[in-house]
């Protein structure tokens, strides 16, 4: 007997998302029995207050508030662990992404920026994509070495590699270790170019490697910066550079001949997109040469550890922050699809747009990117210089 196909779902009414709608519910949070969502005093320097379950582990080990005290809920230390892989470049193929190969030192992000969109990443590793995402942090302590011998290989094609696409290059951990200042060594040495992508005043130490790349045109560096007040960093991206210290970050780059951008990144509709004109403005006269915008996301985890940022920082603003992506996603909070996961689409999209693309040109920050070379590249003869050799 032939089956009968399952009935289909009759499709969702449109949301209402006109100015006189009805406020859009928050989605609703678990039970206040699941520890994950637990309430906890702040965590110190920390961007999740919560670790939501590894959508892959059916087992979780859960944290008990009554068996700590007041001062031990606020810290939570950082734990490193070295991480023993033996291939470095990760490869990308959506076609929204700019760049095929990209190198991440480090998994995971101590900077804690409540809305990364990484935070998924770290479920793969058997950990959260909450709190272990900011404080179990995997270290590539092979990577400069592994570097090197991927652009020994015949097979390797001179092209630009993204650092990081990930995680920040140069999040709290590199001040040590200096795993990113080693792997510019590398891309000086063999010449192969490098976009790096941070929020952190950190990437100034490299200046005198990135000044000798600038000189063969081997890379752009650009700064992402959400806001210009300090109190919301400190709650949203807590362990990140403040933004003057980004800006004079531009300046610094500029001044030596590093070209840089600034990467309004992300606008997070209903409490920062008003920001965008100035934060144009000050990326310019500190001597910026391009900009770039994203509109935020937030994949799998990522929502409930945005939203129970945004009920307990702003709850008199989390409506609105939830209704003004909503109306950048067809009603929805987040949206997969490429072309449309970076910028959203509707009214409020092209409205952002067409602010940034008049800013843009408003302070020149418009002109053509000249791509970066690859001409320069070498393979070195077997002995001439060892990896911690000078370029």
């Amino acid at each position: 007997m032939r089956k009968r196909p399952p009935r289909a779902s009759p499709p969702k009414p449109p949301p209402d998302l006109s100015p006189n709608a009805p406020p859009r519910p928050l989605p609703s949070r678990p039970p206040d029995g699941d520890p994950g969502f637990m309430e906890l005093p702040v965590r110190q320097g920390r961007g999740a207050r919560i670790n939501p379950p590894n959508r892959f582990e059916p087992l979780r080990i859960e944290e008990d508030p009554a068996a700590l005290d007041e001062e031990e809920l606020r810290q939570t230390p950082t734990t490193y662990y070295v991480d023993a892989t033996k291939t470095l470049l990760s490869r990308n193929d959506s076609p929204d992404i700019g760049f095929t190969y990209s190198l991440n030192p480090y998994r995971g992000c101590e900077h804690g920026c409540v809305y990364c969109y990484a935070r998924p990443s770290h479920e793969y590793l058997g950990f959260s994509a909450g709190l272990d995402f900011e404080t179990r942090i995997l270290v590539k302590e092979r990577a400069p070495e592994l570097l090197a011998e991927t652009f020994q290989k015949k097979s390797w094609k001179p092209q630009v590699v993204a650092l990081s696409g990930n995680t920040d290059p140069y999040q709290p951990l590199e001040r040590r270790l200096a795993l990113t200042r080693g792997c510019l060594e590398v891309f000086l040495r063999h010449r192969n170019p490098v976009g790096i992508i941070t929020k952190n005043y950190l990437v100034t130490r490299d200046l005198d490697l990135l000044e000798e790349m600038a000189q063969y045109n081997l890379v752009h560096v650009v700064l992402s910066i959400t806001t210009l007040r300090d109190d919301l960093v400190t709650t949203m991206e807590p362990r990140t550079s403040r933004p003057a210290r980004r800006f004079k970050a531009i300046e610094m780059l500029a001044a030596r001949g590093v070209p840089v951008s600034v990467n309004v990144a992300p606008i997070v509709p209903g409490l920062t997109d008003e920001e965008m004109p100035a934060i144009l403005k000050e990326a310019a006269s500190r001597g910026a040469s391009g900009a770039g915008y994203t509109i935020l996301r937030l994949p799998g985890a990522v929502e409930d550890i945005f939203i129970d940022w945004a009920r307990r920082e702003f709850p008199d603003r989390a409506n609105k922050i939830i209704r003004r992506l909503a109306a950048l996603r067809g009603g929805e909070l987040t949206d997969n699809r490429f072309g449309k996961r970076m910028r959203g689409e509707g009214d409020w999209a092209e409205l952002i747009a067409r602010l940034f693309r008049m800013e843009r040109k408003r302070w020149g920050l418009n002109a053509p990117r000249n791509a970066l070379s690859t001409r320069h590249f070498r393979r070195l003869a077997h002995g001439q210089r060892s990896l911690f050799d000078g370029a």
